[in-house]
């Protein structure tokens, strides 16, 4: 989650505006268009390490909760789409395995990938020491937390006590960021910040945009794409903070991490890797080597 980007207008999202609301979903045409997105190829070396209970199989099952724009989010046909499902798709590549996405609520990846009905999540996930005690992270990209507000509306994100904050459920924004500014409010004797959590982020998005909340608070990329997508009727709110990792969620201890660390490093060296995250707008949450378990560095 963290980090400033620029969008540009992305062929691959199309912006639905009806009575003032967003809605994160795209023509099925416009999302099944790969004739921009890189070929990648099987690297035998990250393959070679992908465990016999999963190349058995012939593909790589995927969790994800594609309700994130840009990262992860859907088509009009309801199939999933984004540089996330873009990045998450190549690494099967990688591996020599076909794709296979488990659409899932976010806070359901996790306990999916513990218990098997998944080999990787990858859903926008902030590498967090709290989680790194269930799974493990294979790092792929950097993010900040950004708010926005509505047009015309200032909103301090450091001085946001007494305001109403849209946060999609089971974020970062949700469980940590959010509710640390509140406690710090009730501590310097002031209102607590009300939390309005969400299912999806359009929801979210839109609770703002309808004056429902002061503000929303989101990975940077993201709402950077809810401003872009809603026109002229939210605005920055702040600047971006709180730089971290992005991971692939592994289960704990599997051989699959370091061969899903070597399909990504794979994609970075042969180019493939920056080419989405170009395509999408996104390259400044880049990296040049990917991790593991960076989350715990911060």
């Amino acid at each position: 989650m963290r980090a400033r980007y620029v969008l540009p207008a992305l062929a691959a999202a199309a912006a639905l505006m009806l009575t003032g609301c967003v809605d994160n979903s795209t023509p099925a045409t416009s999302g099944t268009d790969t004739s921009s997105t890189p070929t990648i190829e099987t690297d035998d070396a990250a393959a070679a390490l992908v465990p016999a209970a999963v190349a058995d199989t012939g593909k790589l099952v995927i969790g994800t909760d594609p309700t994130y724009a840009p990262n992860e989010f859907k088509n009009e046909a309801g199939d999933p789409i984004g540089w996330g499902i873009e990045i998450a798709s190549g690494i099967a590549a990688k591996l020599g395995l076909e794709p296979e996405f488990q659409v899932a609520k976010f806070d359901n990846i996790i306990p999916s990938v513990t218990g098997g009905k998944a080999d990787i999540g990858s859903s926008s996930f902030t590498d967090t020491v709290e989680r790194q005690q269930q799974v493990d992270f294979v790092n792929y990209y950097t993010a900040g937390i950004q708010w926005a507000s509505q047009a015309g509306k200032d909103v301090d994100p450091d001085n946001a006590c007494g305001l109403k904050v849209a946060v999609q459920a089971t974020t970062f924004e949700d469980t940590d960021e959010v509710p640390a500014k509140s406690d710090a409010c009730v501590a310097a004797g002031k209102p607590a910040i009300e939390k309005l959590k969400f299912d999806t982020q359009d929801a979210a998005t839109n609770a703002v945009v309808l004056g429902q909340a002061d503000a929303l608070s989101a990975d940077s990329p993201v709402t950077l794409y809810a401003i872009e997508q809603t026109g002229d009727k939210l605005q920055l709110a702040g600047e971006t903070f709180d730089v971290a990792p992005y991971g692939m969620v592994v289960a704990k201890g599997s051989e699959l991490t370091v061969a899903v660390q070597a399909a990504l490093q794979s994609m970075v060296d042969d180019g493939s890797y920056q080419a989405i995250l170009d395509e999408w707008g996104v390259a400044d949450g880049g990296i040049d080597e990917i991790t593991i378990n960076a989350g715990a560095n911060g």
